[in-house]
């Protein structure tokens, strides 16, 4: 007879409890930005490169509109976003930064070393941890 499955060896059990833990660490230091974790992780896209459509972020992000827009429709709130109809098409919103959401980027720097202080990792197994991390969502996504 074949044993049962156990929680304690299930990869999907390891990374919700991952993500979960990563999510809680990072909840005080965004609270000193006032974001979100998923406003932060929009705030990240765009300080990458910007503008971005709506459509673009959603893609990059895996969320659809629903989730998206009342996010997108805070941070401009906010003031840290602003959304314009493109010049070249205007059925396309693109998503600006404005000035403080520009500014709010040199004081998100410090996040990602947080996470890792906590993680208690070194730099070179946090690296190896997110190749991993990526080899394997690519893996699944491709067995969709």
């Amino acid at each position: 007879m074949s044993e049962a499955p156990r929680l304690d060896r299930q990869v999907c059990f390891a990374l919700y409890s991952a993500s979960k833990a990563a999510t809680a660490v990072y909840r005080p230091v965004l609270d000193e930005l006032g974001l979100t974790y998923p406003q932060y992780l929009v705030m990240l896209v765009l300080w990458e490169n910007e503008p971005r459509s709506v459509r673009e972020l959603g893609t990059e992000l895996g969320l659809d509109s629903g989730t998206l827009s009342p996010l997108l429709k805070r941070l401009e709130a906010m003031g840290l976003v602003e959304r314009r109809r493109s010049v070249e098409d205007e059925r396309r919103v693109e998503i600006h930064l404005s000035d403080a959401g520009r500014a709010l980027s040199a004081r998100a720097g410090a996040v990602p070393q947080r996470l890792a202080d906590a993680a208690g990792l070194s730099a070179a197994e946090l690296a190896q941890l997110h190749d991993t991390l990526g080899r394997l969502t690519a893996a699944l996504h491709s067995a969709i």
